[in-house]
């Protein structure tokens, strides 16, 4: 491009011509092939999970995490032929308030379970926040050893979605998991909320951890997730905050005495320990390996996974409704409708959920 200002009628100034604008892609990029994650049939997935393929396990839980139609028929398949590989694993449930150090925890027990030559696989529920869609990723850090170690899977769960949709997911990533050779599950929650009850429908065990030291350590914690909990520990019990673990411990145990004794017939331990400095690890996991071989001993083991799994066939009813329900095209342009005169009073909030009910049972028919 010309520029005027260097004719000889503008002197004493000079512009220089500018360089031609560059490309916004790199053009060494057009000589690598455009890489494309290979397609497995339904029998390689199996032959994959079975054989424990990191690889081939990681497609298939993103074909379950998918809401694509083609994606969903491929994954129930595979769940369906995994099944008869999968029981033979002990499922924990880890849950805590924020900052109570579930996943440095988790680091540290992974390690003890690995030293047992065990495999083990880290799954989380995390519905995420309907704002910001938020997801759990940055847990993966925190768990340093774990996610460099060959038998260890750690899976965050998907990001945005209900907590019912997100916990379903998780419960059929167990039975891949169990299908390839992990005998070892850990369930984490994020914080202390809704999701604990949808953790505890799928595990055999339910740890609560629990920070000393943070005021009166019982306010804020649901009775409902105390009478979860198989077991309770107190994390960061080392160097000066010994004391306040031991206090917190008492605390807990006595409010345990207040509640009726569980259906398994067991009585809920609390423990301290420190997660960081990997003190009292043992001890935590000794507790639970003495409740799995007290709940088989007594059949309620059993029980209870027979009891979830009836659980887990009416969630899944539940949600196909609901999905179905809302993707229904006669409902959405009824619930507009419906929305509208609830806004300006015309009609109940009852009376217009049964107007758009009606609509969705006669397209039905």
């Amino acid at each position: 491009m010309e520029h005027f200002e260097n004719d000889e009628q503008f002197q004493g100034l000079r512009v220089n011509k500018g360089t031609s604008e560059q490309p916004t892609v790199n053009p060494y990029l057009s000589n690598f092939k455009k890489f494309k994650r290979k397609v497995y049939t339904i029998s390689e997935y199996i032959e994959g999970i079975r054989k424990g393929d990191i690889t081939v396990l990681g497609q298939a839980v993103t074909l379950i995490e998918s809401s694509k139609p083609e994606h969903q028929a491929i994954a129930q398949e595979v769940i369906e032929k995994c099944l008869p590989y999968t029981g033979d694993s002990i499922r924990i449930g880890i849950t805590g308030v924020p900052g109570a150090g579930k996943s440095t925890s988790i680091d540290a027990f992974g390690m003890h379970i690995l030293k047992q030559n065990n495999k083990l696989a880290v799954l989380a529920i995390d519905p995420s926040s309907e704002l910001s869609k938020g997801s759990i990723l940055g847990d993966k850090t925190r768990m340093e050893r774990l996610s460099v170690e060959r038998n260890a899977f750690i899976r965050p769960s998907p990001s945005a979605g209900s907590l019912g949709g997100v916990a379903r997911k998780t419960r059929e990533t167990i039975i891949l998991c169990e299908a390839a050779g992990f005998n070892r599950i850990i369930v984490e929650t994020v914080g202390v909320g809704q999701s604990e009850t949808a953790v505890h429908s799928m595990v055999d065990f339910f740890l609560l951890i629990q920070l000393a030291g943070t005021g009166d350590e019982l306010q804020g914690i649901k009775r409902g997730i105390m009478e979860m909990a198989d077991g309770i520990v107190i994390n960061k019990a080392d160097g000066n905050n010994i004391e306040k673990a031991r206090l917190a411990q008492s605390h807990f145990q006595n409010a345990l005495h207040l509640f009726p004794l569980p259906e398994s017939g067991w009585t809920p331990k609390v423990l301290t320990y420190s997660g960081y400095y990997e003190i009292g690890i043992d001890e935590v996991w000794n507790m639970i390996d003495e409740y799995i071989d007290f709940v088989k001993k007594n059949g309620y083991f059993d029980h209870r996974r027979n009891d979830q799994s009836r659980y887990w066939m009416y969630e899944t009813i539940n949600e196909r409704l609901k999905n179905d329900f809302y993707n229904n095209a006669a409902v959405q342009k009824e619930l507009k409708i419906c929305e509208q005169q609830v806004l300006n009073s015309q009609i109940s909030s009852f009376a217009a959920a049964n107007k758009a009910l009606e609509v969705f049972q006669k397209q039905e028919k």
